[in-house]
């Protein structure tokens, strides 16, 4: 039997390549419970990446708040337009929305 395989070495080969292929198969199960915990840790990454940058541009807007109320002229407007006050000699004109247009018919 020199060029010809026997029975049996094609039964081993095929007994080796399953036996491969449950070796793949059997570590592919062994790392399923790792590669789902890796996703659920990506998404968390991703989730808290985004509270860092709302969290970021939150301190922006409270530090430039900060830093308005530190300016006399930014404190001058804010109070101006509030309530409405104004300096001695000046005169103060309020524009109120209403629903005529002052057109009579």
């Amino acid at each position: 039997m020199n060029g010809v395989d026997s029975i049996w070495d094609k039964l081993t080969r095929v007994v080796i390549g399953l036996l491969l292929i449950a070796f793949l198969v059997v570590v592919g199960i062994s790392y399923l419970p790792l590669i789902r915990q890796n996703e659920a840790m990506r998404g968390e990454v991703l989730q808290l990446d985004r509270q860092i940058s709302e969290q970021t541009a939150e301190q922006r807007r409270l530090s430039a708040a900060i830093q308005q109320s530190n300016d006399p002229k930014a404190v001058e407007r804010l109070v101006r337009e509030k309530f409405g006050y104004a300096r001695p000699g000046e005169t103060v004109i309020h524009f109120e929305e209403g629903t005529n247009t002052g057109r009579a018919p």
